[in-house]
């Protein structure tokens, strides 16, 4: 072989080696980047672990904090506000309720006629409208007079038979889903505007009597017999199907939870004892916290950058609005730190709150063979096309980490509710059964987070107990649960019942 060819062989082995090398360099810079990335989720997963004992420690600080807001005015996260409902509806109510569910920007109005035991609700009937921008920042006159407006025209449309008694007023349950100061079972004073309202004069004053004098101005004769939020509402209607109802939850984009408490056992209630005994309890849960949640740096920075910072944790870990949230936050370290999505960070991932939680359920739930489903979100959603199989499991990893954790945790919540009304063991051998009735889209439209929570309170409570706690799913608790109260605090019933 002439000098020229070994050279010419000497060259191409060498570019072989270099090709082989960089081949080599290649792979192992994929690697390296796919073992980081499969670190930072080993490490989220870990960190947001939910042994059962940890659980256990979540919900004996419920309980403290339970009755440490029961206690008094601030001694706790847990607001813990007095409803002054003393009677839940029974099942025997009958006749004509209406109910006003003002929720957000949307209203609804509804109507519904009660048969008693036999027949229960019938012929329900609702309308929705929606405020005008400018109604939301103007005044306090204009905004009920518009409300009014619209419940009056309703109201002009009842069918034949559907009219109340002569002489009687008709009653209506209020739904005001804004941050009120209760002071007696129809009348509240409005702490703050959120969702986007912010009318000044209403601030300080009674949404009733607002309501009231719009009312009087557009001469209909109804009168407000409760003002309610929406899981109130939801123990209502569970306890009208129902009378071993003790409980509701939320599960919905936010969270909270209201119970029955025996009204001897409020500290700070000083008024006299109601005759029913009893006391609905607005726990406010949302912002439940303590040292045992297994908090993430994700949750962290998530909760520095809200609009509350600090303020409702639990919601922050368990609600709708930020589940999806926090499985964004982990892929972007990943798209950042390990090149997860390639060279660049897709723009649309750096968007907050881009993926919604009903997308994250989609990919968590997806059953498809190559996560098709998943495939199809990431491109729909953030605009990345070229996913692997092994990364749409990592995907769907992170989501079963955030889900799982969110659906533990209401476990340990509501078992922190049954521990404080002692009903999380059998005593001697007597079986009380405990309804817990729970509404919002996040339980009843996301399995996996549903059957978890079911589980999780087996695990918790032991089979023998968790035999006789039953959780109900209650629809509509804004709206007919509203009008279910307006009719147990109805200013007839004593009539009716002498």
């Amino acid at each position: 072989m002439g000098r020229v060819a070994v050279g010419a062989a000497v060259v191409a082995a060498a570019a072989v080696c270099a090709a082989a090398a960089l081949v080599v360099r290649h792979r192992m810079r994929c690697s390296g980047k796919w073992a980081r990335a499969i670190a930072i989720l080993k490490d989220f997963e870990e960190t947001c672990g939910t042994p059962i004992s940890k659980l256990r420690l979540v919900a004996d600080a419920m309980t403290v904090e339970m009755h440490a807001g029961l206690a008094s005015e601030g001694g706790s996260k847990l607001k813990m506000i007095i409803s002054y409902i003393d009677n839940l509806p029974t099942g025997d109510e009958k006749g004509l309720f209406y109910a006003l569910d003002l929720g957000g920007t949307n209203f609804r109005v509804l109507r519904i006629v009660l048969g008693g035991k036999e027949n229960h609700v019938i012929k329900p009937e609702f309308e929705e409208f929606s405020i005008p921008p400018h109604l939301m920042t103007e005044s306090s006159e204009a905004l009920f007079d518009y409300i009014v407006q619209a419940l009056a025209k309703f109201v002009a449309t009842e069918g034949e038979g559907l009219h109340v008694s002569p002489g009687r007023q008709r009653e209506l349950g209020f739904t005001f889903s804004f941050p009120v100061r209760q002071t007696s079972i129809s009348s509240g004073t409005l702490i703050k505007w959120t969702k986007g309202f912010s009318i000044e004069d209403t601030v300080g004053q009674d949404v009733v009597a607002e309501l009231t004098k719009a009312m009087e101005r557009a001469g209909l004769d109804m009168r407000v017999a409760a003002l309610v939020n929406d899981t109130i509402g939801t123990l209502a209607g569970g306890r009208y199907y129902d009378q071993d109802t003790i409980a509701a939850v939320i599960l919905g984009t936010g969270t909270n939870a209201a119970y029955v408490e025996r009204a001897h056992a409020i500290p700070k209630w000083q008024g006299l004892l109601p005759k029913s005994g009893e006391m609905v309890i607005n726990m406010e849960w949302g912002n439940f916290r303590s040292s045992h949640l297994p908090l993430t740096e994700y949750d962290h920075a998530l909760d520095v950058e809200s609009l509350n910072p600090g303020e409702q944790i639990f919601e922050k870990m368990i609600s709708g609005m930020y589940l999806g949230e926090v499985v964004r936050r982990v892929l972007c370290k990943m798209a950042e730190e390990a090149a997860f999505f390639g060279d660049t960070v897709p723009p649309k991932l750096k968007i907050p709150f881009i993926l919604r939680t009903p997308d994250m359920s989609a990919m968590h739930e997806d059953t498809t063979p190559d996560l098709k489903l998943v495939g199809s979100k990431l491109k729909d959603i953030l605009e990345i096309s070229n996913s692997s199989l092994k990364m749409r499991k990592a995907i769907v990893a992170i989501c079963e980490a955030v889900a799982i954790r969110g659906a533990r945790l209401s476990a340990a919540g509501i078992v922190g509710i049954l521990k404080k009304l002692g009903r999380d063991t059998v005593k001697d051998g007597e079986k009380q059964k405990s309804v817990i009735a729970v509404d919002g889209g996040l339980f009843e439209h996301y399995t996996k987070f549903r059957e978890c929570l079911r589980s999780t309170l087996k695990e918790l409570l032991g089979e023998e107990v968790s035999e006789n706690i039953v959780i109900k799913l209650s629809n509509d608790g804004s709206g007919i649960g509203a009008a279910l109260l307006a009719a147990s605090h109805s200013q007839y019933l004593e009539v009716e019942e002498s």
